[in-house]
């Protein structure tokens, strides 16, 4: 899997997915924030399977042998 999420993007899924994790084990929402694993976990691995489908990526092109 090559990485397909940049560093600004990365940050903010984690930042967004922890922040829906927490609330839902506070309570504050309901289970539907544990829907924030999902961009946890693509923010932790640098890679989104949905940018894959779509073309996208927001990350630099990686440059080889260098």
């Amino acid at each position: 899997m090559k990485a397909n999420v940049g560093e600004l993007d990365r940050v903010l899924r984690i930042v967004v997915g922890a922040a829906l994790i927490a609330s839902a084990v506070s309570g504050y929402f309901t289970p539907w924030g544990y829907i924030g694993l999902v961009p946890l976990a693509t923010g932790l691995v640098r890679f989104c399977p949905a940018y894959r489908l779509l073309g996208l990526r927001t990350c630099p092109i990686e440059k080889h042998g260098i």
